[in-house]
């Protein structure tokens, strides 16, 4: 005579436990995904909201129309703002200097040439004691843009800022770094304060590097800062 050994349904328990929380953790997954995907189609076209700092600066083509000396000096601003760009090392002299802000996408914004700058509106102006920042492009289709060279700037080079009323602000390069894309975004606020506490300073920003053709930009940025002399 055999005996009946009744079978213990316990060591399924585990199982089905797991069964649930995967269960349950599909059905939350899945409406976190319907949740982004709503929010996402809702906030599409709207404008973003521009941050206290920007982020990086633009990539858009440019022109390599050469400015001509008459177009130099016929170039005017107000009395307070910044008109031209001299750094004789770099055989840069007299580059026009434009007033730039921010696009869509919260990066600041360039100047429209290869041969001129461009002050972001939301620094400090030249000459008030705060830290302005410039900007400019590497190159071109066809030649190469204002600051193709500004990595090889050196502590101790002099860059010159002349106003709209022709006062000039002499700059001494305090250091000049490149940084790597995916972090220039985080180290954009090393470009808004000086680098010498209670100085006038100056930043500028350019790309630089190998330039990547899925991604539209150089997969590098340029930072100078210097303080006023």
């Amino acid at each position: 005579m055999s005996l009946e050994v009744k079978k213990s349904h316990k060591k399924y328990i585990p199982y089905i436990i797991w069964g649930v929380v995967i269960l349950i953790a599909g059905v939350l997954i899945a409406r976190v995904a319907i949740w982004e995907k709503n929010y996402y189609e809702e906030k599409e076209g709207s404008e973003r909201a521009t941050a206290g700092i920007v982020g990086d600066v633009e990539t858009t083509e440019v022109s390599d129309e050469i400015v001509t000396e008459e177009q130099q000096k016929e170039y005017t601003v107000a009395a307070n703002k910044p008109r031209y760009l001299t750094i004789e090392k770099l055989g840069v002299k007299n580059a026009r200097i434009f007033e730039v802000g921010v696009n869509s996408k919260g990066q600041m914004e360039t100047p429209n040439t290869n041969y001129d700058a461009g002050w972001y509106n939301g620094s400090s102006l030249p000459g008030t004691g705060g830290t302005a920042i410039l900007d400019g492009h590497n190159g071109g289709p066809s030649s190469y843009g204002i600051f193709k060279k500004l990595n090889t700037l050196v502590s101790g080079d002099i860059i010159k800022i002349e106003m709209g009323d022709g006062r000039v602000f002499e700059y001494r390069v305090y250091d000049n770094f490149e940084v790597k894309l995916s972090e220039a975004d985080k180290k954009m606020s090393l470009l808004t304060v000086s680098p010498v506490a209670k100085t006038e300073s100056i930043s500028i920003i350019s790309c630089i590097g190998e330039y990547s053709l899925k991604q539209k930009t150089y997969l590098s940025r340029q930072f100078l800062r210097a303080t006023r002399v």
